[in-house]
């Protein structure tokens, strides 16, 4: 497994699989902290018609269309949120999940019903992604890591989702004090002065561009298993924010690899003739390690508290 073969078929999606868990992971501790954890699944279920409409109006299954198109249905679903909340009379959590609920929908329907099956963007691909056929075919073994010519070739969702993640890093570490302030103690923060609202806006964006650079690999409800179960066990491991977003890394990293190889292998060790879907397992192992975290990690009976910010 660790020969040639390996290199061809599987470095690259595992590669993929590590940065976009990780990238949907660190800003999902946020998140979680905030008690928005759902919003991830609002992205996700946002993402699908924007992306779709990109498709219909440019006809390529490019980066910046589809990104162009989720950020104009993300302003779409804001906004009709503050319309209905404010028609209706309703609390927001109703009117997002009428606005999101809807417009998964609208997407799953304007799939179903354009012709896209033949550039591989169908409902299939939205709900689960196509992690598997992101393989290497200019790679020749581990020396092709230092081939130029090969590293041309490799899967264009790999350097995609790199930057993704180096974006949310980075971000993520030059905001870190605004970021710790404003979740923890949002009153004090807008004492000393920081847009807190404006923080939370970037914290969405943040989320929304991991999740659409996420799209092509790992699906658009796959992605929800990445905000929400690597921050929850980390959450149960300690009360450290320091702590708490390492641990999530790891266990994004974990649930990656594993969850990549038990879908390739798992069925043939079983005895199955076919593989399953591999962002499938992904979000499995990460279901499997948030249970095992809530019956044995070390902060599990105070997990409904807020983290320390240390």
């Amino acid at each position: 497994m660790m020969g040639e073969e390996f290199v061809v078929l599987s470095l690259a999606p595992i590669v993929i699989g590590i940065c976009a868990a990780v990238a949907c992971a660190i800003p999902g501790n946020f998140l979680l902290l905030r008690r928005q954890a759902l919003i991830g699944d609002a992205i996700s279920h946002v993402v699908l018609p924007g992306i779709v409409v990109a498709f219909l109006l440019t006809g390529v299954v490019s980066a910046w269309p589809m990104m162009l198109g989720a950020g104009a249905a993300a302003l779409v679903a804001v906004g009709l949120i503050e319309a209905i909340r404010r028609l209706g009379k309703i609390e927001p959590g109703a009117a997002m999940g009428v606005v999101f609920t809807a417009m998964f929908a609208g997407g799953v329907l304007l799939l179903e019903q354009s012709d896209t099956s033949s550039v591989h963007l169908d409902v299939e691909h939205a709900l689960y992604g196509n992690l598997e056929s992101l393989i290497w075919l200019d790679a020749v073994g581990w020396s092709s890591l230092w081939d130029i010519e090969a590293l041309r070739g490799l899967p264009p969702e790999l350097p995609r989702m790199a930057l993704t993640l180096a974006f949310v890093s980075v971000l993520t570490w030059v905001c870190w004090r605004p970021l710790k302030l404003s979740t923890f103690d949002e009153g004090f923060a807008r004492t000393m002065g920081l847009p807190v609202g404006a923080i939370g806006l970037a914290l969405v964006v943040v989320a929304a561009i991991a999740a659409v650079a996420a799209f092509d690999a790992v699906g658009s409800i796959i992605v929800i298993a990445m905000f929400i179960c690597p921050p929850a066990a980390a959450r149960m491991m300690t009360n450290g924010l320091e702590a708490q977003v390492a641990w999530s890394v790891l266990f994004a990293v974990i649930s990656a690899v594993l969850g990549y190889v038990l879908a390739g292998y798992g069925p043939l060790w079983l005895g199955f003739d076919d593989a399953v879907s591999a962002a499938g397992m992904i979000a499995t192992v990460s279901g499997v390690i948030l249970a095992l975290a809530a019956m044995f990690g070390p902060c599990r009976h105070r997990s409904g508290a807020r983290a320390e910010p240390s």
